[in-house]
């Protein structure tokens, strides 16, 4: 039974005016929205409940999950618009129920295929990559060394591509017991004021403190995350081509 946290707070001012008055997460794909189809997919993949991080618009998405068909559960991050996205982590992960958990940002489009690797994989930890490298220049990137599964070293936007593996994609999965650990680290860091870390430095952290990270490779599979217009754009290019049926043998 896993928890999933979707990160969903954000203003996406990027894609103004699509979100002057809604939640990047309910800008629609085509046939759904990007909310709507990170659901199905968690939920065909066995994912039991939902904790949404909300902030901006967030009736909007208390709207959307109406009819979620598994139970859901809302942590509302009053200073979305001042604060980074570790708040919002800290207040999801004391809103979600015991046992093991995953997180999603709520603006990452990708293949059904995804999730199956992510649950398929091994140890107490994991972090989806994108193994192509170079990664981009302003990807929050992970260095790793060599090895299948690799543990991860280190995360960060400023570290030096050539060094690193790939960049997360923004989908993480925790046993118990490092959902435990990750929910004392982030909750020590919030009390100490440091509310302008992105969750990922948390990560390094606990990795530096010696929790086991382990990647999942998906390098050769299709995603974005949806920032900007020109990000849409691709999403929807992409969810369109995933929606057509292959040829009959």
């Amino acid at each position: 039974m896993t928890t999933a946290i979707l990160l969903v707070a954000g203003v996406g001012s990027r894609l103004r005016p699509l979100t002057d008055a809604l939640p990047k997460c309910l800008v629609s794909l085509g046939e759904e929205t990007i909310l709507a189809r990170m659901v199905r997919l968690l939920v065909d993949a066995g994912v039991t409940s939902l904790v949404a991080s909300t902030g901006f618009a967030a009736e909007k998405i208390h709207e959307a999950l109406a009819d979620c068909p598994v139970p859901v559960r809302f942590a509302h991050n009053p200073d979305y618009d001042r604060v980074q996205n570790v708040v919002s982590l800290h207040r999801a992960l004391a809103a979600a129920p015991d046992g093991p958990v995953m997180k999603l940002d709520g603006d990452v489009v990708f293949q059904p295929e995804v999730l199956r690797r992510l649950f398929a994989a091994a140890g107490d930890g994991r972090i989806v990559l994108d193994d192509r490298c170079p990664p981009r220049e302003e990807a929050m990137k992970v260095e790793a060394p060599a090895g299948e599964p690799k543990g991860v070293l280190r995360f960060g936007k400023g570290l030096d591509p050539a060094r690193c593996s790939g960049e997360s994609i923004g989908i993480e999965w925790f046993s118990a017991t490092h959902r435990a650990a990750l929910q004392r680290a982030v909750a020590a860091a919030v009390a100490a004021g440091q509310t302008q870390l992105y969750y990922e430095e948390v990560y390094s952290t606990l990795v530096a403190e010696g929790l086991a990270l382990n990647t999942v490779a998906v390098g050769d599979l299709a995603w974005t995350e949806v920032d900007d217009h020109d990000d849409l754009a691709r999403a929807r290019a992409l969810v369109a081509s995933w929606q057509i049926a292959p040829p009959a043998p």
